[in-house]
């Protein structure tokens, strides 16, 4: 069985007549069906019914399409890897990055590096849109945003607002949950576990603005409004170091309170800020990978990363197997 033979077999499964097969493979409709009853007399079965005036698949035909299918979105999934080693051997692939990605970021890199060892990284910081807008453009690779809406999610893959990220892909990566930080002498902090958000309706919250991270933002604001109270305004927020030392500077009658990515609080370590993880349910936000979306491939019907990205894609799946 030849893979030539094959995707002339998807091809006239597809529009069910030779002569308009022939015209998508650019080839004469002869050579069509010459390789089409050669791989039929290898298989010793009839794929097609060629008796009616309409070219219909046969019963066995309609059980070897999807196996073809797959076996040529197998074969274009092995040119990607091979394209992509010989790409970015000696290449440096442009990532944009999110705040607070903590271990995962690491686990990251160290797994490209076993993937293709002679590739560079440079990793761009940006704020999320400018982050998209760049891969869009082609001048990031790929770039790491959190959430939905308006600031990262698969939303932007159904919107269209002529800066072209609807030309954008979003892989979905792996959760990352929230906790909230107070101060370390607050009666919440002297059980170790689990909060609940009502908990903290009394106590102010320094929360970054909506315009800086929407989706925590609004993940934030949901959730003290699904436990019944909305959340005392605190502070103006500042820089999270500064947010942070404001908050182990506080006493028990005057705590505040934020939330940071459990990744990043684990680098954040201080005797005088304490990290307690949330017993609400949905208390964080997915991280994606938006990479460029290509033209889809005919055999698989999708679209397949630009050089270099499948790697980056691999790479990320192989952190995220090690957080299991």
């Amino acid at each position: 069985m030849e893979l030539r033979q094959v995707r002339y077999f998807v091809m006239v499964a597809q529009e069910l007549h030779f002569g308009r097969a022939a015209e998508r493979l650019h080839i004469v409709q002869s050579a069509v069906s010459q390789q089409v009853r050669r791989l039929e007399r290898e298989l010793k079965a009839e794929l097609f019914d060629r008796s009616a005036r309409q070219v219909r698949l046969t019963p066995l035909g309609e059980r070897f399409l999807p196996e073809a299918q797959a076996l040529l979105a197998a074969e274009e999934r092995a040119r990607a890897v091979v394209a992509d080693l010989a790409a970015t051997r000696a290449g440096v692939l442009r990532v944009g990055t999110s705040t607070g990605m903590g271990a995962h970021l690491d686990r990251m890199l160290e797994a490209l590096a076993q993937l293709a060892p002679g590739t560079g990284v440079e990793l761009v910081a940006a704020p999320a849109p400018e982050r998209l807008e760049q891969v869009a453009a082609g001048e990031l690779d790929a770039a790491f945003v959190r959430g939905d809406a308006d600031d990262g999610g698969p939303a932007h893959a159904r919107t269209t607002r002529g800066d072209g990220r609807e030309a954008l892909s979003f892989v979905p990566l792996w959760q990352d949950p929230l906790v909230a930080a107070v101060p370390a002498r607050h009666a919440l902090a002297a059980s170790p576990g689990t909060i609940a958000l009502a908990d903290l309706a009394e106590v102010p919250l320094i929360l970054t603005e909506r315009r800086t991270n929407r989706p925590l933002v609004d993940l934030v604001l949901a959730a003290c409004h699904d436990a019944g109270f909305t959340p005392v305004p605190g502070p103006r927020p500042g820089t999270l170091d500064n947010t942070l030392a404001a908050i182990g500077a506080c006493g028990p009658a005057d705590a505040l309170w934020t939330v940071v990515y459990a990744a990043h609080a684990e680098r954040l370590s201080t005797p005088r800020v304490a990290y307690l993880p949330f017993r609400n349910p949905g208390m964080e936000l997915t991280t994606y990978l938006a990479v460029h979306r290509t033209d889809p491939s005919p055999a698989s019907g999708r679209g397949y990363p630009r050089p270099g990205v499948e790697l980056l894609l691999r790479a990320c799946a192989a952190a995220t197997d090690l957080d299991r």
